[in-house]
């Protein structure tokens, strides 16, 4: 009989047991599906601690949150409290009173008597007549992000099962509290990015791996005059942008190299455009085989600069034109006074140093008057050309040179080619002056690359080097005429090589770019358009 009395006690307490734990598994519930319905921070802070205090049946409670860069514990929701500790909030130094404790033993802390003696970080806290409290750690993603307290105006108002239930609800509080937390830092990051990037005199366009536009600022919106939201989400090869660009745009995201990027664009209206593209590398745990995740292109009216430089051009044509005379009889003079002091070694050191600087300002003043007849068009014959061909030609001219500094040229010519119309002699100066830049930032013993290779409707042939590279913010303006990267003083040239090769593009109506990283040498090329009739046949 007695054994039957004990089994059914044991029977009953376990009962008890079972029906306590699922009333406290069905209160954490409760709390997690309340505290879930929101991302917002502040509703999320405050429908979290309704819920705790329906469930624990508290009179009061508050949540404090840990703020690491200040050094302190901040209350962020309160209920139940004669004063507001909130606006203000109550601040409170890390280790220091009640939230010290529970921090440094990352356990519940109980007082159920507090009777005013209490040291308390923020006296006037004992003007809420608080006579039981309990403070639980709150946990997320492996450390304590915050406090939950509930509070009681009676003395021994909370007991084990209480504070058990307590302990289990604050984490699932503090993981709800730091999604929370982490979507309003996302939500402020991507307004700041937006507010930068819609406040950049540069235009920018976002595009995905597959080409079509996700972002476009008003700066771009404007130079293209269009409206920001007729373009994203389309492909960018269906936009409603001039032909060139477009073409240019969608060559330079379809390149084999993913590589930053840089060329300009010349429209008929004279309007000058400058492109910088650059890939967007991001992990992707999804699609690891995924190597760039989109591309964002950055956009420059130049028409201003174009201008002026024109001027300064036709300024410096002018003078190049009234220098060249007086030169030559420079020139002149000095082979005859070379021819008198044969005796003379000092003499003719300082002769030798007169020559070679006149033979450089002659050089200039070519290279300007070169510059002058491309633009005009005058003397340059369209003819049906082999690019194959002229560019083995071009390669077997600076042989010599390339034998001088111990440097290759490898010619690779990429399928069939078409063929274009074009003036043989400025395209192969054009190509000479490419392969002869390679050649003054490629150390010796090394190959330069020149391949040729067809995407319709264009041909492009580029020249590939070793060497160290070129800054970003450097390479839209390396056609520009005179200009010299900086720390490439020492090298010897006028400063307009690779203005003649864009100025021989341009007139072929084609294109000229660069792709660089500093450290993994350059790639300059240029972009032929096939007559449509060699297309179409």
């Amino acid at each position: 009989m007695q054994d039957l009395e004990s089994l059914l006690l044991q029977n009953r307490l376990l009962t008890e047991e079972v029906k306590r734990r699922i009333d406290q598994l069905a209160a954490i519930n409760t709390v997690a599906a309340t505290v879930s319905q929101s991302l917002d921070l502040d509703r999320t802070l405050k429908t979290a601690l309704r819920a705790v205090l329906n469930v624990v049946g508290a009179d009061a409670g508050g949540i404090s949150l840990i703020d690491r860069k200040a050094g302190e514990v901040v209350l962020r929701a309160q209920q139940g409290w004669t004063h507001d500790f909130v606006s203000p909030p109550m601040r409170i130094p890390l280790g220091k009173g009640m939230s010290g404790r529970v921090i440094d033993s990352d356990e519940v802390v109980l007082d159920n008597n507090m009777n005013g003696t209490e040291e308390l970080a923020v006296p006037r806290f004992m003007e809420e007549n608080f006579r039981s409290i309990a403070m639980a750690p709150m946990h997320a993603r492996g450390s304590i992000i915050g406090i939950l307290s509930i509070m009681s105006q009676r003395p021994n108002a909370f007991d084990t099962e209480i504070v058990a239930l307590l302990k289990a609800v604050a984490d699932t509080v503090g993981v709800a509290l730091d999604n929370a937390r982490l979507y309003e830092s996302s939500v402020e990051q991507e307004k700041r990015l937006t507010a930068v990037f819609e406040s950049t005199a540069d235009g920018m366009i976002a595009t995905d791996q597959n080409g079509h536009i996700s972002l476009i600022n008003h700066a771009a919106a404007a130079i293209f005059n269009i409206e920001a939201h007729q373009l994203i989400g389309t492909p960018l090869r269906e936009a409603p942008i001039h032909a060139r660009v477009c073409e240019s745009l969608l060559f330079a995201l379809s390149s084999r190299e993913e590589a930053n990027k840089s060329f300009e664009v010349t429209l008929e209206n004279g309007r000058t455009l400058s492109f910088f593209v650059s890939p967007i590398y991001m992990h992707s745990q999804v699609d690891q085989d995924q190597k760039t995740d989109g591309w964002v292109i950055i956009v420059q009216d130049i028409s201003h600069l174009r201008k002026a430089e024109q001027q300064r051009a036709e300024f410096i044509q002018a003078a190049a034109h009234d220098m060249r005379n007086p030169l030559s009889v420079a020139l002149s003079s000095l082979h005859m006074l070379d021819s008198f002091f044969k005796a003379d070694t000092s003499a003719l050191e300082i002769i030798d140093i007169a020559i070679r600087g006149v033979n450089r300002l002659q050089d200039l003043i070519n290279d300007i008057l070169n510059l002058e007849q491309i633009e005009s068009g005058y003397g340059m014959t369209m003819d049906d050309l082999d690019v194959a061909l002229l560019l083995k030609e071009a390669c077997a001219d600076v042989r010599p040179l390339y034998a001088d500094k111990n440097l290759s040229c490898a010619v690779e010519i990429q399928g069939d080619l078409p063929r274009i119309e074009g003036d043989e002699r400025w395209l192969r100066r054009a190509l000479i002056n490419y392969l002869d830049n390679a050649a003054k930032y490629t150390q010796p013993g090394d190959t330069i690359t020149a391949r040729a290779f067809f995407t319709a409707p264009f041909v492009h042939v580029e020249v590939v080097d070793n060497g160290d590279g070129i800054p970003a913010e450097a390479q839209s303006r390396l056609f520009q005429r005179f200009y010299r990267v900086s720390g490439t003083e020492k090298v010897r040239g006028t400063g307009l090589g690779l203005a003649i090769v864009k100025s021989v593009a341009e007139a072929h109506n084609g294109s000229v770019y660069v792709r660089s990283r500093p450290g993994q040498g350059s790639t300059f090329g240029l972009t032929l358009k096939v007559p449509e009739a060699v297309m179409s046949g």
